[in-house]
């Protein structure tokens, strides 16, 4: 199992970043903290610390990370989960980018997220949707580009696509199509 694994590595990483004074996160920082330990060349948290690449996780308490910085919190009071930081910060991303675009993998929280501070700059000029979801049930996951186009979270000029797959076979292509072109 899974569990014992993760639970062992976030409380051994949120114990080195609380001991070197670390008490207020974001998610973000979490996602570094997280993949600065990690190994797994292959882990996009790994890559992602190690590039600078921030990762944004809105719903990071709905789930086994999540249960960990709480259980952790119950030991360190004054350790705190702070999703503040992430509004700050995605502000300061969106506002001072010239342009702005997102593979947005599934939906959800995570893609509404990213399309509802991209709105306030006029919307993303990139837009990449893989999802498995369909649009006509009416969910934000199965919702195509053209929806966020209506809402002026996409603009209408942006380049953007909506791939209809499972993300553990779509993203890898699309990486390593993008990874041949540089």
């Amino acid at each position: 199992s899974y569990g014992p694994t993760i639970e062992k590595f976030v409380q051994e990483c949120l114990e080195e970043a609380y001991s070197s004074g670390v008490r207020e996160v974001g998610s973000y920082e979490i996602s570094r903290i997280l993949g600065e330990k990690l190994e797994d060349e292959n882990s996009i948290l790994y890559l992602a610390a190690r590039n600078g690449v921030e990762i944004f996780v809105p719903g990071i308490m709905d789930g086994a990370v999540g249960t960990q910085l709480w259980l952790f919190q119950q030991r360190k009071r004054n350790f705190k989960l702070n999703l503040f930081r992430d509004s700050e910060r995605l502000s300061e991303i969106v506002f001072k980018a010239k342009r702005t675009g997102a593979i947005m993998i599934g939906g959800g929280i995570s893609k509404h997220h990213t399309l509802w501070w991209n709105q306030f700059k006029d919307g993303l000029d990139y837009a990449i949707y893989i999802t498995t979801a369909c649009e006509y049930d009416g969910s934000l996951s199965g919702a195509l580009v053209s929806e966020a186009v209506s809402w002026g979270k996409v603009k209408l000029e942006a380049k953007k696509v909506t791939v209809h797959g499972d993300a553990t076979i779509v993203f890898p292509i699309l990486l390593a199509s993008v990874l041949d072109k540089l």
